[in-house]
């Protein structure tokens, strides 16, 4: 049987987690993220909460993985974009 080579990064603001894994052709992500042990290292991750993308495209848990694809699990906002771009807007002091 054929395999493939994936890896899966679980970025945090410090530091990075990045697991190379081998897995059958026509595996899932749901299955490299149960293989790669993850969930035992960073035990913060909530799959209900944190999204899935590869290379930063999302995805769902039962996409199905080729060669070299790079699953990402992001971790939720903190504040919304537009939020943090208008409180920086407003403490802004205008010039003279």
């Amino acid at each position: 049987m054929a395999e493939i080579s994936v890896q899966l990064v679980y970025p945090l603001a410090d530091r990075q987690t990045l697991i190379d894994i081998r897995l059958p052709a026509g595996s899932t992500v749901a299955d490299a993220i149960s293989r790669s042990g993850i969930l035992q290292l960073e035990p913060k991750i909530d799959l209900s909460r944190h999204s899935l993308a590869i290379w930063g495209r999302l995805v769902a848990d039962g996409h199905m993985l080729r060669d070299r694809d790079r699953i990402e699990i992001l971790r939720p906002l903190c504040i919304d974009p537009k939020t943090a771009r208008r409180q920086r807007a407003g403490s802004r002091r205008p010039r003279n």
